[in-house]
């Protein structure tokens, strides 16, 4: 990386990350040493805004995560998120109506956020990590939400670990060696640039259409993103985010895997005009799943499930509950 692209990538991170956190919440040890956060005595069930960020130990990280909707039970339902990305980047809309029905949890992986260790800079040490920390909560079989890189973890996960995982749901992401996989670097420094010089947030560009459409949806996803203002998370560094970039690079110039191999139900979710990772990949991950069912929305982007968060939250539970 040049150092123009050094100083942009810095840029990008103070534009496009969350705020960094200052922890609201009183910490306790849990019955087996970890901390745990103590929310707020409430009559009311947490939302996604709400609840306390807690953290679990294991295979030498300490994994920030927050969760919602425990109170469901059934089989958890594991968010893994996009590039740059910590748990403030989830939208709201999504995880709570997903929340209003399933256990949901999401969580830091390894040196991003307020999770401990070094930062993983393949895609299969990040699925390892999420094997470490699914494991570390107790659960034998979980659902897995994947969204843009967090979908190309999901494969891995399912691929290494397939008894692990009953059913995915993967938005704006594509198979190992797709097409256009290995330019994400060059799109996102491109849009953090396009960011710098019209004063936006680069994600406005970076998940959204240009059409009058896809800007207003871009400005409701950036202000939902900014609703919580307790127990913010930490920024990602841009160690971290030159290591996920490099990660990403890597896993678009793989050999293709063989994802007949994974026999679990798919959903498939894209926008129709995804710049990061190109459309074509979502069609070509749903020919290739043998159990798989597509959804694309139009006049969409990258950042699709977002824009039409009320639909995909409805069609994501009708797919879990099946």
């Amino acid at each position: 990386m040049t150092p123009l692209l050094k100083k942009a990538a810095a840029t990008l991170l103070a534009l496009a990350a969350p705020f960094a956190s200052t922890p609201s919440h009183a910490q306790q040890a849990a019955p087996d040493g970890t901390s745990r956060a103590v929310p707020v005595a409430s009559q009311e069930r947490p939302t996604w805004v709400k609840v306390p960020t807690q953290t679990i130990s294991a295979g030498g990280v300490d994994f920030a995560y927050r969760e919602l909707g425990k109170h469901h039970g059934g089989i958890p339902l594991i968010l893994l998120v996009h590039l740059a990305a910590v748990l403030d980047n989830w939208d709201p809309r999504v995880v709570d109506g997903l929340a209003a029905q399933r256990h949901v949890i999401a969580f830091d992986n390894r040196g991003v956020g307020t999770s401990s260790g070094a930062p993983s800079n393949t895609v299969e040490q990040m699925a390892d990590d999420a094997i470490i920390f699914i494991k570390a909560k107790g659960y034998q079989q979980v659902d897995l939400f994947g969204f843009s890189m967090g979908g190309m973890i999901a494969q891995e996960i399912a691929l290494k670990e397939p008894d692990l995982v009953r059913k995915m749901i993967l938005a704006g992401t594509g198979p190992a060696g797709g097409e256009g996989i290995s330019s994400v670097a060059g799109v996102a420094n491109l849009d953090l640039l396009r960011g710098l010089l019209t004063g936006q947030d680069p994600k406005q560009f970076l998940f959204f259409t240009r059409t009058p459409g896809g800007i207003e949806a871009g400005k409701a996803f950036l202000k939902r993103l900014s609703e919580r203002t307790d127990d913010r998370d930490k920024d990602i560094t841009v160690s971290a985010y030159v290591a996920q970039l490099r990660a990403l690079s890597a896993w678009g110039k793989k050999a293709p895997a063989d994802l007949s191999r994974i026999r679990q139900p798919v959903l498939v979710a894209n926008g129709d005009n995804d710049r990061m990772v190109p459309t074509i990949n979502s069609h070509d991950l749903a020919r290739r799943l043998p159990n798989s069912q597509l959804i694309i929305y139009a006049d969409a982007g990258h950042g699709g499930v977002f824009q039409f968060h009320a639909d995909f939250v409805s069609s994501s539970l009708e797919f879990l509950a099946r």
